[in-house]
């Protein structure tokens, strides 16, 4: 991957629905060969897909809790296979230390957290869980 490449991957960082023309003209480049990069790209699995963007205000809205889960290892697959399920946990962790995953929940309402603190502590083979809830965000890249 080149520093052209990066600058592509960068823009459509910014915007995945910036057209290729639009892309093009940004980089100095033919359409056909930012076609070709963006190709390439994504047959490296480099580019794995696209995804939207989210309004900054409705970003704000979002309620964000960070669960530090202490499991019992036998349960672990179970357990991961069950957190997928619940549409407001946004990523699981394996991390090292006293817990073994750390769950990211964003939701609306404190109610909705609420609910999934009680769904994830009712799991079995969930030993204990302490969750922080994010007061603000002081950067995030």
């Amino acid at each position: 991957m080149d520093a052209t490449d990066q600058k592509l991957i960068n823009l459509l960082k910014n915007n995945g629905r910036e057209s290729t023309t639009a892309l093009a003209r940004m980089l100095g480049l033919s359409r056909s060969t930012v076609q070709d990069r963006i190709t390439r790209l994504e047959d490296r699995g480099i580019i794995a897909g696209y995804t939207i963007r989210f309004n900054e205000d409705y970003k704000r809205r979002q309620i964000t809790a960070h669960v530090l889960i202490q499991l019992n290892p036998k349960f672990a697959d179970r357990i991961l296979q069950n957190l997928k399920k619940n549409p407001l946990i946004k990523a699981v962790y394996a991390v090292s230390g006293i817990y073994d995953m750390i769950a990211l929940v964003k939701a609306e309402t404190t109610e909705d957290i609420d609910r999934t603190l009680d769904d994830i502590g009712k799991m079995e083979g969930i030993e204990k869980t302490t969750s922080s809830i994010v007061l603000s965000t002081k950067f995030e890249i």
